[in-house]
């Protein structure tokens, strides 16, 4: 962790009685913000938080939490058992293109336009190197955003574990946890060690760390 890092629950303290949506304010348990190292030179930036998610805050630490630590671990950015549900992470963070649970249904485009400031302004503190991309909403959400490529052209499952070129960053495109197979797993773990062996670093002006 950053030595100024206080917590690593929504380190940026950004607003957690967001009423932006209202039917999401009102099914959510809280709002799910980033998770993590704020020095970090990797995101992991999913779709929005399933149940699992919102009950205990953290991104990903629902439907698929082995998965993620599985990966989180192999690649060394955690070092946490694959049991925990608050795994302390080095050199990432884990955040949401959406913040707010909804038992029923997906959150609705107008509902992930609200929370795109969010992420913006997470991804602009935190100016992470590469960014995984979560699942086909977020794959979107990054490619609109962050690349000159349009959304309707990425296909999270035939770009799973491959490398995108964005602004200031790269994007590597990441099956949801729960729905990927052992294999799908190990390519992306693969695909990640590759980034960390080599130097991944834009000249940018980064912080040294």
């Amino acid at each position: 962790m950053d030595a100024n890092q206080e917590s690593p629950y929504n380190p940026f303290g950004m607003d957690e009685s967001c009423q932006n949506c209202p039917e999401l304010a009102e099914s959510r348990s809280r709002v799910v913000h980033g998770y993590g190292d704020v020095s970090a030179e990797f995101a992991f930036v999913g779709g929005y938080p399933d149940a699992g998610a919102d009950e205990v805050g953290i991104p990903f630490m629902g439907a698929g939490r082995e998965t993620i630590l599985d990966i989180l671990r192999a690649t060394g950015f955690t070092d946490s058992p694959p049991e925990t549900t608050e795994p302390e992470l080095d050199n990432v963070v884990l955040t949401y293109a959406a913040r707010c649970h909804h038992p029923d249904r997906e959150p609705t485009d107008e509902e992930f336009s609200a929370c795109e400031p969010y992420l913006t302004s997470e991804l602009r503190m935190i100016n992470p190197e590469i960014i995984v991309a979560v699942g086909q909403h977020a794959l979107e959400a990054l490619a609109w955003e962050y690349t000159t490529r349009s959304a309707e052209e990425f296909d999270v499952e035939a770009e799973h574990a491959s490398t995108v070129r964005g602004r200031g960053f790269e994007i590597v495109p990441m099956i949801e946890p729960r729905e990927q197979t052992d294999a799908e797993t190990e390519a992306l773990i693969e695909h990640l060690l590759g980034i960390l062996d080599r130097d991944y670093r834009q000249t940018k002006g980064r912080r040294g760390r």
